[in-house]
Parts: structure tokens; sequence; C-alpha cells
């Protein structure tokens, strides 16, 4: 074969496969709009592990549709008796062993279940995808095995594995940067239903007693807060924007603290800022729980604490780099991280 020839088929190899890349991704692409589209549209009814580390909880989740309506009851079964129960409006978390609800505004549609992405620009954009071949098992169901892997270091990674006929994620993991296992959710019973009775999404806990604590105010609607100035980080990991800011009451305080939440499409990050400790300032503390890690700091006198299902690194990032800004120097369309 002449050098022109090879040269030649060489290109034809290279065009085959950035061609099936391209299937491939537009495949996995596939996969995942029709899982987000199963877990907020199928009424289900199922029990599943949540692994982290050596830690494990078993739990229960019941999924209803009510009018295109997505309504839903997470309850733990390891003895705690905690339950959320996602309502028309809101978001109830039952904590029996605090006395305690705390009561959000409701998200979008989706699923309570956590760590799995979601289709969008924001999955193109940071993460790579692949689709496994057909032959795996899980459940006794077929399933396709579906990676999405991060493009940079400031995000997880993915693996689903989705059942051929539902698109339904019997089991998901989050995988660090070399690819390991850090947060698993494996189902061990799934039934999807025509119907689910109202009553299996109404809490079991007998509440009476118990402190309810409303969140997630917008700043708007909190006097205490001036009209102009509050806090932004200068410096933000590629994807972040900030997409909600509110005032979170602090027990026993009457200055409330500013909670910043920003998202890549997919992982999301609290920062809070607080009112600095009397006792003075304390070293930076760095905690971790499955795939969610937490960064506290002092800073322009404020503890600043940033918490997100993302690596160490993204959180340590963005709370370092809190600073006070006015208001009247963001722009209102501006990402977060553009203040001067």
């Amino acid at each position: 074969m002449s050098r022109h020839a090879m040269r030649r088929a060489a290109v034809c190899v290279a065009a085959c496969l950035l061609a099936f890349s391209a299937r491939a991704e537009d495949d996995a692409r596939a996969w995942i709009e029709r899982m987000s589209e199963s877990l907020a549209t199928r009424n289900y009814d199922g029990l599943f592990t949540h692994s982290t580390g050596r830690q494990a909880e078993t739990m229960r989740i019941v999924h209803r549709v009510d009018e295109g309506r997505s309504l839903e009851r997470l309850v733990s079964l390891d003895g705690s008796g905690r339950e959320i129960v996602r309502t028309r409006e809101e978001v109830h978390a039952y904590l029996p062993d605090r006395r305690v609800v705390i009561v959000e505004p409701r998200g979008d549609d989706g699923s309570l279940l956590k760590s799995l992405p979601t289709p969008g620009p924001a999955l193109d954009r940071n993460y790579e995808l692949a689709v496994g071949p057909k032959g795996s098992r899980l459940l006794g169901r077929e399933v396709r095995v579906i990676d999405v892997r991060p493009k940079d270091i400031y995000r997880y990674g993915y693996r689903l594995w989705l059942d051929e006929e539902t698109a339904m994620p019997l089991q998901s993991v989050v995988t660090n940067g070399i690819g390991s296992p850090i947060e698993v959710i494996r189902f061990t019973q799934l039934q999807m239903k025509d119907r689910i009775p109202a009553h299996d999404i109404e809490p079991t806990v007998d509440a009476t007693g118990f402190q309810w604590v409303r969140t997630g105010r917008k700043l708007a609607a909190m006097p205490q807060l001036p009209s102009k100035g509050g806090w932004r980080p200068l410096r933000l990991p590629p994807g972040f924007r900030l997409v909600a800011s509110r005032l979170q009451p602090i027990p026993g305080s009457p200055i409330p603290a500013q909670h910043l939440i920003f998202s890549d499409g997919i992982a999301a990050i609290s920062v809070f800022i607080e009112p600095g400790a009397q006792a003075g300032p304390r070293p930076p503390e760095t905690s971790s729980m499955g795939s969610a890690n937490a960064y506290s700091t002092n800073l322009h006198g404020r503890v600043v604490t940033a918490i997100g299902e993302v690596p160490a690194a993204t959180v340590r990032e963005i709370a370092n780099s809190v600073v006070p800004v006015q208001e009247s120097d963001i722009p209102a369309d501006a990402p977060a991280g553009s203040a001067r």
C-alpha cells in the first residue's frame, strides 16, 4: 500500500471513530432524557440502599403523578423515622429525632433521588457521555450502562444502570476524578404502578408539638438586609452561576445569614455568609460525607461556609473568594463572580 493510500485509510478510520463517538454521545443523551422523563412522569414505589463509604442506609421512595404534577415521599428505614414529602408547592422534611419540620419551596418536577445528571446544555458543556453495550442485567432486568464523565476537576462523574424498558435508574454511582465510586444508590425493589393512592404520599410522622422552620425566603422579602450590599465570590469554577439568593434565619440570632446557591445545571453548591463568632476567628474547617463536601472559613468578619455535592477543591475555591459587594456593582443579568 502506498503512503498516500495509508494516509487516506487512516483518515477514514479516524472519521469513522469520530462518527461512532458522536452517535454514542447522542445515544447516551437520549437515555438520560428518557430517564429524566420516567422519574418525573411515572408512578413508582421502591426500596433502595444509599451507600457512602462504609455507611449504608435503606430508604423507601413513593412517587405519584397527579394531574401532571409529581408528588413524592422519601422515608428513611434506618430507625430515625425521617421523612421528606414533596407537595405541590413545598418540600417538608420531618425530623422526629429533633422534633423539627423544615419547609422549603419546591424546585423542579424530577425526583428526590440524589446524584442524578439531567439533560440540557450544562450536560453537553461540562461532561462527556458514553453508552455501554447491551447484555448487562440488574434486578432481573436488562439494563444499559451510561457513563457521564466530567471534563474538569470541579465536578463529579456518574455511572448509571438504566432499565432497558423504562429507563429508570436501577443503580447510580457518583465517581471521583479517577472513576472510583464515592456514593451508590441501588434499588433492591422497584414497582412501576398505574396508580398510587394519595395517602401513600402523606407523612406518617405525628408532628404535633414540632417546631416548623421555613427557609428559602427571597432577599427582597426580608427587611433586615440593606437594599444595597451583599456578598459574592470573585471566582467561580467554569460552568457555575448564581441561581438563587436568600436570607436564612439563624436560631438565637437577630441577623440572618445570606444564602447563595450556585449550579452548573447538575451539581449545586450552597454558600452561607453568617455573622462572625464572638469568640474570634477559627481556623478553616473541612468535612465530607459521601459525595457532599463542606468548607468553612472566616472572611471579612463573617463565617463563610460552602456545601455541595462536588469535590472538596470546588467548595474551598468558592468560599475563599467571597467578598462584600454593592448590588449596584453587579448587573441584574450578570453571572456570579462578576463583582468588581
